[in-house]
């Protein structure tokens, strides 16, 4: 009897333990793209070897789970792992781990101070898994670059970062979790993006002149506004120019530099009325989609999918430029503008402008891939503003057709007025190999074209007549 009891005492402790084990989801620590894209090739050679008669294979022709490092190509193609050789077709190599933040047309020095405190916190939110995979990374040869640009005009499409259907409050509770139990790393990250053929070596990328030679009648000089880095952690998920009165009006995370109080309830008056980053007085707001380290685990549970350790930016350029073709005029205060499409990756390119390169490979502009750049290299993000002015609007209901771009030849179209260009460059250290990313829509994947920019000019009226003196004076301010 007594054994009876103890027996059943027994089996009664392993259904408790084994219960406790299955409560809890197992869910990845972090959203690495090089990681996942290995353990979905690993599974799906586990399969293969499954539908071959398993029963029937010696031990010896188990071979999967002993792939030769050789075989486990996507995630071991980075530059890292590439002795640094003398660089080719006009290519300057950075050596060190310092930055040089070289503009292609002009070298601005940006300032890196920080402004007064400002920061919000976002509680930890949860990230349903997916489950479909990626395709295959492409694996092409090199290819010759050429000295021909490729870059395109956007249209005037109404593609904006328009916010979801739903929103929620300014609290935004935490949700709950919906994962499955066997979710490995590469289960719940497979489908969210970026993938490795998101990414490309700099060194394969085409030759590309960024701007347009400036004419005779043009305008050469350049002011830079000094904001900082961001260092004060200006960060919320808002957008008052595309989504304004909402909150987590942009589902991803933007840095500001400039005006302290942006947020999604932003007006003119109250970005008049606040205090700023920028010297001179420049209270504009500059913000942008943040870059990511995604061996990070930080806000795994994200339900926009925007998941690993935030990279603030290592040093921020502002830089106004001139037009090739004419002279400019000022800005109107509280000019809004937009650059590039946060949803390029379902919306098409037409209103694309994202320009990813490194240090020392400036002349290799890619317009749709993450850069993966040699040790010593950092990312480059260059976003080019609209700078040709309808001469009366300062926002649009598309937030894009009161402002366009120059054309090929640099000059401004019919009927609108030439501004001065605001040039943003950001530059970051970012971890070896295909493992960063830029926030983004859920839908976008973490596409490297949807990255953009936003923009509002509140800089007093002098300190703008004097960005415009600069310009066409031909100074470097």
């Amino acid at each position: 009897m007594a054994a009876a009891v103890s027996a059943l005492a027994v089996a009664a402790g392993g259904l408790v333990s084994a219960a406790v084990i299955g409560a809890g989801p197992v869910r990845a620590d972090n959203c690495d793209p090089a990681q996942a894209s290995q353990e979905n090739a690993q599974r799906q050679g586990d399969r293969a070897a499954d539908r071959q008669a398993p029963d029937q294979q010696a031990p010896d022709q188990q071979a999967p789970d002993q792939q030769a490092p050789d075989q486990q190509a996507p995630d071991q193609q980075v530059p890292d792992q590439q002795a640094p050789e003398q660089q080719r077709n006009g290519d300057q190599q950075v050596q060190g781990g310092g930055i040089t933040l070289r503009d292609p047309a002009q070298p601005p020095d940006p300032d890196d101070q920080a402004g007064t405190g400002f920061g919000r916190n976002r509680p930890a939110r949860t990230l349903t898994p997916t489950r479909n995979a990626p395709q295959n990374p492409d694996q092409n040869p090199d290819q010759n670059p050429t000295d021909q640009p490729t870059d395109q005009q956007p249209t005037d499409q109404p593609t904006d970062e328009q916010p979801s259907d739903q929103f929620r409050d300014r609290s935004r509770p935490t949700r709950s979790p919906s994962p499955s139990p066997t979710a490995s790393q590469g289960d719940e990250c497979l489908n969210l993006g970026p993938f490795v053929t998101d990414f490309v070596d700099i060194r394969q990328v085409q030759l590309l002149r960024l701007d347009a030679g400036i004419g005779r009648n043009g305008s050469r000089g350049t002011f830079v506004a000094e904001c900082g880095t961001n260092r004060n952690g200006h960060n919320n998920p808002d957008n008052f120019i595309v989504a304004p009165g909402v909150s987590n009006g942009a589902h991803h995370l933007h840095d500001y530099v400039g005006n302290l109080s942006t947020d999604g309830f932003s007006t003119d008056e109250s970005l008049a009325a606040a205090e700023t980053t920028c010297r001179q007085g420049d209270k504009s707001t500059y913000f942008w989609p943040v870059l990511r380290n995604r061996k990070g685990d930080v806000d795994a549970q994200d339900p926009d999918g925007n998941v690993g350790q935030v990279i603030r930016a290592r040093a921020v350029s502002l830089q106004f430029r001139g037009n090739a073709t004419s002279r400019v005029v000022a800005m109107p205060r509280f000019l809004r503008l937009i650059t590039g499409d946060a949803k390029a990756g379902t919306n098409g390119g037409g209103n694309a402008r994202a320009r990813w390169t490194c240090t020392g490979f400036t002349n290799r502009i890619s317009p749709d891939k993450y850069p993966l750049c040699p040790r010593g290299s950092q990312v480059l993000r260059i976003l080019d503003f609209p700078s040709c002015w309808d001469g009366q609007n300062t926002d649009s209901a598309n937030h894009r057709t009161h402002v366009g771009f120059p054309g090929q030849n640099g000059a401004c179209p019919q009927g609108t007025k030439a501004i001065p260009q605001l040039r943003m460059i950001l530059a970051y250290t970012v971890p070896q190999g295909p493992s960063f990313a830029v926030d983004a829509f859920p839908e976008q994947k973490h596409n490297p074209v949807t990255d953009h920019a936003d923009f509002a000019n509140v800089m007093p009226d002098r300190l703008m007549q004097f960005v415009v003196s600069c310009i066409n004076r031909g100074r470097r301010c």
